[in-house]
């Protein structure tokens, strides 16, 4: 698997963790949150990047939320 470079904006609001809340996963993609549930709930991801469901929150990859972003470069 080739390295993922994570943009800066990213890195600052991940600080060092390995998965982001939905909100955050919103303001980083520049949609809404309701955008991100409503094709959470009808696709299982939003954006090629699936979340990881803990209790009722979604929390979403920083790794494959960075190559979302960076189109899999």
């Amino acid at each position: 698997m080739s390295q993922v470079s994570i943009p800066p904006a990213l890195a600052a609001v991940a600080q060092g963790r390995d998965h982001i809340t939905t909100a955050e996963f919103s303001h980083a993609m520049s949609c809404a949150v309701a955008t991100v549930w409503k094709n959470h709930c009808l696709a299982g991801e939003c954006y090629g990047v699936r979340p990881v469901k803990k209790g009722k929150r979604l929390l979403w990859p920083v790794l494959a939320t960075a190559q979302a972003l960076t189109g899999g470069v």
